[in-house]
This record gives C-alpha cells, structure tokens and sequence, in this order.
C-alpha cells in the first residue's frame, strides 16, 4: 500500500485522486465543532440555520472539510513527509452539508530540491475537495518538504521503527512441554 512519496516520485503536472470519499454526517459536524470549542449556531442550531441563514440548514464546519481533505490526501502526498511547511491559501468556495459526501484530488504544481540539505525536496501542491455531484467545496495550496530515496534508505526504510512480531524460539517451546 502506498504511504506518501519520496521526492524523486513526485512529478509536475501528476493529479492524485483521493479515494474513498467521505460522507459528512452530524455527528462528524458536531464533534469536530465541541473538539475546536466551534459554538457558532450555524453549525450546532438547526433552528437558528433553518430561520435566519439563507442556507435553510446548518452547514458544516469549513475547517473540518479542509481537515478531511488534508488527511485524504496523506496516503498520496504527506505519507512521508518530514514536514507540513506551509499552506499558503485556504478557500471555502461552497457550503458543505450534512449527508453530503466530499472526495479530493491534489495536483503537484512545482518540486524544487532544498538548498540546505540534499536528502529533501520541497512539494508545491493544490488539492481540491468536491461534493457528490461535483461542486466544488474547497481549495488550499500548501509546501511539504518530503524525504529523497537516500534519505529514506539512510533511516531504516519505507517502516522505519516498525517493530517485529515477536514468535516463541524452538527452544522456549521444547521447554514448556
């Protein structure tokens, strides 16, 4: 199964399609609101969503698509990375609402090697996230510095302290007999 990327796997223009989507449900909605201290009543007060807002509904927290999006994404892009540097541009483009299912896909815009070590590169990359009848939901930008080949081989591997599973030796089974 695919974790990530080394850098050298990595190529411009590539468009990774984030499977499987997600359906958003209240509950997954009103958790993330009480976990983030989020009360505001459009996300938590149906009768307050369904009187005063234009959407008739609650709708779900943005930040919690943008954070179902970014974890969708790992298995294709961060698995491996040494580190989130940077989201340089976050954008909530349409409401999200409970029962709806959201999918993601990210293209890499840019790689560039680091200048400080050799054994990383920098991924410039988009990822775009989408409702069943593909509305776009939300779009974010961000840099993720990912390890090279050697930087991996120098460490342990693809599983670097991953340990093994522990068999009982010939000799401490003869002993329990």
């Amino acid at each position: 199964m695919q974790f990530g990327r080394t850098y050298e796997e990595f190529e411009v223009g590539a468009v990774y399609k984030h499977w499987p989507g997600k359906t958003v449900t209240e509950y997954d909605d009103h958790l993330f609101c009480l976990l983030t201290m989020n009360h505001h009543p459009l996300h938590m007060d149906s009768n307050y969503a369904e009187k005063t807002t234009d959407f008739g509904k609650n709708v779900v927290v943005g930040n919690y698509i943008y954070s179902l999006l970014l974890g969708m994404s790992v298995p294709d892009v961060s698995g491996k990375a040494i580190a989130n540097l940077e989201v340089e541009s976050l954008k909530h483009v349409a409401p999200t609402f409970h029962g709806d299912t959201i999918y993601g896909e990210t293209t890499v815009l840019d790689k560039t090697p680091s200048k400080s070590k050799s054994d990383r590169g920098i991924v410039y990359v988009e990822t775009k996230g989408y409702k069943q009848d593909g509305t776009l939901v939300c779009v974010f930008r961000r840099k993720v510095m990912v390890p090279t080949e050697t930087y991996i081989k120098e460490r342990g591997g693809e599983q670097p302290g991953r340990p093994e599973l522990n068999t009982p030796s010939k000799s401490a089974e003869s002993t329990e007999k």
